[in-house]
C-alpha cells in the first residue's frame, strides 16, 4: 500500500528533476495547447501543481486532509455518495469544519446519491453544512422541466479555501476504499490541484450550485489570485447536456486526432458512437498504438459492459488493443497521448458523458504527469487479459444476442 504522504513525496521528487520552466513548452506540447485553446475557446493556465492519487488509500486521506485544514470555505460536489465508514468520515469531517465556522456547501446528485444514509445528511445540516440535492426527482422544478431528469451531474469536485482542488473518478463509498487488491476495492485515479486551474474546478461547482437558487457570491469568497506553484499547463473543460458536439467531445477528439505515437485510455463505461469508433481506427491506421483498458469480470453495470463488448470485434480487428482489468471494478477515467498530454476527470468514453451529463475534465500538458500515468497504465496491464480478435469471435451465441439487445439504448449509456 502506498500512502498519501508517500505519494506526495514521490511527486515532489519527480518535480526536482530536470523539468523545464512551465512556460518553456516544447513544440509538440505547444501544438496540443494551441489546438485545445483555439477549438474550445478556453485558455489554459500555467504554473499548476498536480499530485496524482491512485485508489482510495491515497485519494481519501488527501481529500480529508484538505477538508480538515480548511479555514474559510469548502465546496464539495459529487455524483456518488453512498454508505459505509468512509461516507461517515467525510460527513463528520465536513460537519466539524462547519461547526468551526467554515462555510461548507455540499451538492449531491439526487440519483447518484440516493443510497446515502439519511442520518449523515441530518448531521451535516444540523452542524451548519449547506446540503443541496441536484435535480431531485419530482420536485417542482423538475416537474416543470421533466427532460432534465435524465441529465445528471456526474462531476466530482472538492475545493478547499478556493486554493486546493480535487477531481477525478472517485465517489464517496466503501467500494473505493483500499488499493484495488480484490473485487471489493475499486481501481480509480484522482488528482489534487493547486494553482490557477482551481478556478476552473470552482466554476464547475458554481455552475451546478446555481440551480439550487442559493447565492453564488457570499461574504466568505475572496476570489484569490493564484501564484504559480508548479509546472503543469492545464485547461479545464466543462460538459453539459447538449444536442450535437460539446466541449467534452471536442477535448477527446483533439487528443485522439493529435496522437502520433501512443494513445492509452482507461474508462469505466465505454460506449463510443460511430464517430469515436472511427477515430480510434483512424489512429491505428496512421501508425498510433492504441490501448484501451476496461472493466473485466467485476464490472458493476453489466448492461454497459455488454454494450462495450458489442464493438470489441470492430476495434480489435482494426488493430486496437482492448484489455479487461481482472482484480476489481475499473472506474478510472484517464487518457494519455504520446507521453505529453493527459485528460483526467469525471467523463467516460460514452454518449452519456458526451451529451447528457454534467462533467468536468482537466487537459494536462506536462510530460512528467503523463509519463507517471503511463507507468500506472503499464503496471495495471500486468493484471489485465487482452481481448484477442479470433477468440472473441468464438464467444457464445447467447452472449452475442445480449450484446445486440443493447444497441437500442447505446445513446443512454
Amino acid at each position: 500500500m502506498t500512502t498519501y504522504a508517500q505519494s506526495k513525496a514521490d511527486h515532489q521528487l519527480s518535480l526536482n528533476g530536470s523539468a523545464p520552466h512551465p512556460g518553456a513548452l516544447d513544440e509538440r506540447t505547444q501544438r496540443f495547447r494551441r489546438r485545445l485553446e483555439a477549438l474550445l475557446g478556453i485558455p489554459a493556465t500555467e504554473g499548476n501543481d498536480l499530485t496524482l492519487l491512485k485508489n482510495g488509500d491515497q485519494i481519501f486521506p488527501a481529500m480529508l486532509e484538505a477538508i480538515r485544514e480548511s479555514r474559510e470555505t469548502i465546496d464539495f460536489l459529487t455524483f456518488v455518495y453512498w454508505k459505509g465508514d468512509i461516507a461517515r468520515e467525510f460527513a463528520y469531517a465536513l460537519a466539524e469544519r462547519a461547526q468551526s465556522g467554515v462555510r461548507v456547501r455540499v451538492l449531491i446528485d439526487a440519483i447518484g446519491g440516493r443510497l446515502i444514509d439519511s442520518s449523515l445528511i441530518d448531521h451535516m445540516s444540523d452542524c451548519g453544512v449547506m446540503v443541496e440535492w441536484f435535480r431531485r426527482p419530482f420536485s417542482v422544478a423538475q416537474l416543470t422541466s421533466p427532460l432534465k431528469q435524465n441529465h445528471r451531474t456526474h462531476r466530482k469536485v472538492l475545493i478547499c479555501d478556493e486554493r486546493v482542488g480535487f477531481t477525478g473518478g472517485v465517489g464517496i463509498a466503501e467500494e473505493w476504499c483500499g488499493d484495488a487488491r480484490n473485487e471489493n476495492e475499486w481501481r480509480d485515479t484522482h488528482v489534487r490541484v493547486v494553482g490557477p486551474a482551481v478556478d476552473g474546478l470552482s466554476a464547475s461547482f458554481a455552475q451546478n450550485w446555481a440551480e439550487t437558487g442559493n447565492p453564488l457570491i457570499d461574504s466568505r469568497r475572496t476570489f484569490p489570485e493564484h501564484a504559480a506553484t508548479g509546472r503543469s499547463v492545464v485547461q479545464v473543460a466543462r460538459g453539459s447536456a447538449s444536442v450535437g458536439w460539446n466541449d467534452m467531445a471536442t477535448v477527446f477528439r483533439v487528443m485522439m486526432e493529435s496522437a502520433e505515437e501512443h494513445l492509452r485510455m482507461m474508462t469505466a463505461y465505454f460506449v463510443p458512437d460511430d464517430c469515436f469508433q472511427q477515430l480510434f481506427l483512424d489512429a491505428v491506421a496512421r501508425g498510433v498504438k492504441v490501448d484501451i483498458m476496461l472493466p473485466g469480470p467485476h464490472a458493476d453495470k453489466r448492461v454497459c459492459q455488454l454494450a462495450s463488448e458489442s464493438i470489441y470485434s470492430t476495434l480489435t480487428e482494426g488493430g486496437v488493443r482492448v484489455w479487461a482489468f481482472q482484480p476489481s471494478m475499473l472506474h478510472a477515467k484517464v487518457l494519455t497521448v504520446d507521453g505529453t498530454a493527459t485528460v483526467i476527470g469525471s467523463a467516460n468514453m460514452n454518449r452519456r458523458s458526451m451529451q447528457l451529463d454534467e462533467e468536468v475534465v482537466l487537459s494536462v500538458l506536462d510530460p512528467l504527469v503523463t509519463r507517471r500515468l503511463e507507468a500506472d497504465f503499464e503496471e495495471d496491464l500486468k493484471r489485465c487479459v487482452r481481448i484477442e480478435p479470433r477468440r472473441w469471435q468464438d464467444r457464445p451465441l447467447h452472449q452475442k444476442a445480449q450484446e445486440k439487445a443493447t444497441t437500442a439504448i447505446h445513446r443512454f449509456l
